[in-house]
């Protein structure tokens, strides 16, 4: 990706930060080339092959090789499968336009930048390094930490360092906090530079950072710049698989060839005015349909009164409500028009008020009795009706009483009264950062998508980071990322949601859809065991036909997998994509719950510095599935031997699924066993030496 890179030598500035020792000869991102452009070639072959093969291996196995004796398996593997070739699909469709870009323009110069460094409970020497060689940026801009743990220590760091010190203030208290999203939405209200530079606590940049992708916003529509995210601290045999080398190669490569490069929370710069332009719209969004939510609510409340008006003979009150109804269908015409919520909220209110004179000497016994009830009910409306769940505990009350005519006409004007149009219940009205997940790079990026903006990644390591250390770390970091991956997908579907374009659609869908492979994991990791040991055969036989149908489909998938991560190293991510499933799947699950029954996620921050003990109980799964596929292969290898009449084939390409299971599997040994280095460096300087070592690889 890099391979035309210049290894950097650093000097150490006069205030301790850390620069590059002059201005670069060549750049670090280099124009693929006849070789890039051949394996692009032989990608896009392998693509088209691939699909024929998929479409011919899926056909016939659901037509011809179905063992329907054993249904109960035989379908969920049948189901399994189907899915697997979905994701190779949609993975040959990313390739398809994986490019890497040239060199940015030049930097324009006098342009605005914020370098804005998110910080939770991180270590403050760990922090210090970030902010020196933040500091030490080249390109004019402005620094500041984004304390989230409100220290005392870190405001004295920052100070001490001479750069900007953000908190949140008073307005924060009590209302929701939204973790990193929030941290960003609140800074960006406090700056004020064109473009933010997003650091996590333990990013260390290098110097020429923004002058390396502050070109790439002369396109006007360009929302954000992502560049890759490296480790330093990550061994050569990655025993926990934190480097991610096909993700930030042609994977995102191939997504920013369909526009749709994901931001990633950190080592990215982004323009303040696509921010801004996300959270105006998405507040404008939240309160149109916010209050169409009341306003059926309210029609609700008085199609119920008018009904039990007329069943009692009185045609007036219901005439009268009839007439608020109509008022009501004026109010959500307006909306949908796009008029001021405000004036069509308050005509609405005249003609209310207007209706209930009319009726005011009517039934004074049961309005008595319906006003008694109004603290609590209004009571309600103040926590509950908001722009976000405005039809709620508190709607669905309103519109289950049965009110008098006159007392429903008042509990809809309190219904509208109380909806609140400036967000009260959200320390700020307008949140630049997407909140509704807990992956908020994901969620910001498909919005900024939608509204029609555009997005760039460049393939050029410009920041080196620190990893997770230890398993329960790893698999924290990789469950938030699961679970808010999901979020997403129930919330803003990519294949529903307005404004993005078909290959966009497709794009965000992989990613999503890669997460739910945990189900198809387990019916993978059953399918030996049940052969070998219980003899259950979902396949209806392991004929010369099921061969010719399955190898070559499963061969140029490996050869498409090797074309596209040519020279890199990927097979610890392949071992760990299979090996996590009970991850994806408690994700998968978690997520489901939080969005469709309102149990909460917690967010919590991936620890920089590792944490002692290993417990078995975070893998007993994967120790379970390595117990039982060994057994089998004991068995099958027995049954070869010594059962009369076996069928060597069946049992011979079950053994070897079993293998190959178990050389997936064998990643949990060694991370079970990793333990981190006794000591972190101490210095930016050897942090960013890993940086310049990571972009001089290939």
């Amino acid at each position: 990706m890099a391979g035309g890179c210049r290894r950097l030598d650093g000097r150490r500035c006069s205030h301790g930060g850390v620069q590059a020792a002059g201005a670069l000869d060549q750049p670090l991102t280099t124009h693929p080339g006849l070789a890039g452009s051949l394996r692009r070639f032989a990608a896009r072959a392998l693509v088209l092959v691939m699909v024929g093969l998929a479409l011919w291996y899926v056909g016939w196995r659901c037509a011809v090789s179905v063992n329907l004796s054993y249904w109960w398996f035989a379908l969920p593997l049948l189901g399994a499968e189907v899915y697997s070739c979905v994701d190779t699909l949609l993975f040959g469709l990313t390739v398809w336009r994986a490019h890497e870009r040239p060199p940015a323009p030049k930097a324009p110069a006098g342009l605005t930048v914020d370098v804005l460094i998110t910080r939770y409970d991180e270590p403050v020497e760990l922090l210090r390094r970030t902010v020196r060689a933040a500091r030490a940026i080249s390109y004019p801009h402005r620094t500041y930490v984004l304390d989230d743990g409100d220290s005392e220590t870190v405001r004295a760091m920052a100070a001490a360092e001479g750069v900007g010190y953000v908190v949140r203030g008073d307005e924060w208290r009590g209302r929701p906090r939204h973790a990193k999203a929030g941290n960003l939405s609140n800074a960006l209200m406090r700056t004020d530079g064109e473009f933010v530079l997003v650091l996590d606590a333990d990013q260390v940049p290098r110097a020429e950072i923004l002058d390396r992708v502050l070109g790439y916003f002369d396109d006007p529509k360009v929302a954000f710049v992502q560049t890759p995210q490296y480790f330093s601290n990550v061994p050569p045999s990655d025993p926990l698989g934190c480097q991610a080398p096909l993700f930030y190669g042609p994977i995102q490569q191939g997504k920013d060839g369909w526009n749709a490069a994901f931001y990633c929370g950190s080592n990215a710069v982004l323009r303040r005015d696509a921010l801004l332009n996300l959270g105006v719209v998405t507040y404008v969004r939240m309160l149109t349909g916010g209050i169409r939510s009341v306003l059926r609510a309210a029609d609700r409340v008085l199609t119920r009164a008018a009904r039990r008006a007329r069943a009692a003979g009185d045609e007036r009150a219901a005439g009268a409500l009839d007439e608020l109804r109509h008022a009501v269908a004026a109010a959500e015409l307006a909306r949908r028009r796009g008029d001021p919520i405000q004036e069509f909220t308050y005509a609405f209110q005249r003609q209310a008020d207007e209706v209930s004179r009319r009726l005011v000497a009517e039934d004074l016994s049961q309005i008595t009795a319906d006003l008694a009830t109004f603290p609590e009910v209004v009571g309600d409306l103040e926590a509950d009706v908001r722009p976000d769940d405005g039809d709620q505990r508190a709607l669905r009350l309103l519109a289950s009483r049965e009110w008098s005519p006159l007392g429903a006409i008042e509990a809809v004007r309190a219904l509208v009264r109380a909806f609140d149009v400036d967000l009260a219940h959200e320390a700020q009205p307008v949140l630049p950062l997407s909140t509704i997940s807990v992956t908020e790079d994901m969620a910001t990026s498909l919005a900024l998508h939608a509204l029609g903006w555009r997005s760039v990644f460049a393939s050029e390591t410009l920041a080196a980071g620190l990893a997770p250390e230890d398993l329960a770390s790893a698999f924290r970091q990789r469950l938030r990322w699961a679970q808010g991956t999901i979020q997403v997908l129930l919330r803003q579907n990519p294949l529903t949601l307005s404004g993005l374009s078909a290959g966009q659609r497709l794009m965000y869908l992989a990613t999503m859809w890669s997460y739910l492979s945990g189900f198809a994991s387990v019916v993978y990791f059953a399918g030996p065991p049940l052969y070998l040991l219980f003899g259950v055969m979902p396949i209806a036989a392991y004929s010369a036909d099921y061969f010719a149908h399955a190898l070559p489909y499963l061969l140029v998938c490996q050869a498409l997998f090797c074309v596209a991560g040519w020279r890199m190293s990927t097979w610890r991510g392949q071992q760990y994509s299979l090996t996590l499933f009970p991850l994806w799947i408690r994700a998968t699950w978690g997520a489901i719950a939080n969005v469709a029954l309102g149990r909460a996620l917690e967010f919590r921050v991936t620890p920089k510095v590792a944490q002692s003990g290993v417990s078995l109980t975070l893998v007993w799964p994967q120790l379970a599935a390595i117990g039982a596929l060994s057994l089998s292969v004991v068995v099958g290898i027995g049954r070869l031997l010594w059962e009369p009449s076996p069928n060597r084939v069946a049992i011979l390409a079950n053994i070897f699924w079993a293998c190959y299971l178990l050389a997936m599997l064998s990643v949990v040994a060694g991370a079970v066993r990793h333990r981190p280095p006794g000591c972190r460096r101490d210095t930016a300087a050897e942090q960013r030496g890993d940086v310049e070592k990571a972009a001089a690889q290939p």
